[in-house]
């Protein structure tokens, strides 16, 4: 049984947390940036603690009011300094817990910018530097952000199981009607894709490489909890099973 890696977003003020927490690998924990308080960054890595789930950062842009998914102009060494606090207050709160902080995974318009703006994939890269723990990388394979980080952190190659794609691999923008993917069958289609034959399927068809090792769903997807427990039944059938080790 091929066994693959599922990572979510939580502790973002969803209602779906407790629920989705059994069914993934990895949770990447809101961290003050977009989302999160000292509150429920404890409860949601004593949470994963429960389940057995690796333990990520989330940070983003300091920008609550839009939730971290709109670009926010800030001065990179400012970036940094939030950056790294963000992921310090978590680190600090897991291991209180006797746990561990394993990954870091920018957010949002965060993720998106780094992509193709150097020097925002600079700052989340050296941010992760100033920490002496060897914590990876959540990034795209063909991005800027993963030719700055490489060969200085390790870079686990993400993508998403419940995004559309556009041609050049960047995802839809959420503006557009088609960007989430929110029937079952068609998360299942897609993840199949990239799992199986290591290809993703664009929205208009086309079909680009993918190398990711994990795959993302959104916790604030309505029916989530229903998708991810659809895989769980879905997976097996097609030789594959969702595992918690990368």
């Amino acid at each position: 049984m091929r066994k693959i890696h599922i990572n979510c977003d939580l502790g973002e003020g969803g209602e779906f947390d407790r629920q989705l927490m059994p069914l993934i690998s990895a949770c990447n924990i809101a961290c003050g940036g977009h989302a999160g308080t000292l509150e429920s960054m404890h409860m949601t890595a004593v949470l994963a603690m429960e389940h057995g789930v690796q333990i990520g950062a989330h940070p983003s842009y300091p920008d609550k009011e839009n939730f971290g998914r709109e670009t926010l102009e800030i001065e990179p060494d400012k970036l940094q300094r939030s950056l790294v606090a963000q992921i310090l207050s978590l680190k600090q709160i897991t291991e209180a817990e006797g746990a561990k902080l394993v990954h870091v995974k920018p957010h949002g318009a965060l993720y998106n910018d780094a992509q193709k703006n150097e020097t925002i994939a600079e700052a989340i890269v050296n941010s992760i530097l100033e920490f002496e723990e060897p914590f990876a990388l959540y990034a795209p394979e063909n991005s800027i952000l993963t030719g700055i980080a490489k060969g200085r952190i390790k870079v686990v190659y993400e993508a998403f199981a419940d995004r559309n794609y556009n041609p050049d691999g960047s995802l839809v923008e959420r503006k557009n009607p088609h960007a989430l993917i929110t029937k079952k069958e068609q998360v299942l289609e897609h993840l199949l894709s990239m799992v199986s034959e290591q290809k993703i399927t664009c929205l208009n068809g086309k079909k680009i490489d993918c190398n990711a090792t994990t795959f993302c769903l959104h916790s604030d997807t309505p029916n989530a909890v229903e998708i991810l427990t659809y895989l769980h039944r879905e997976l097996p059938k097609h030789g594959i099973e969702i595992n918690q080790n990368l």
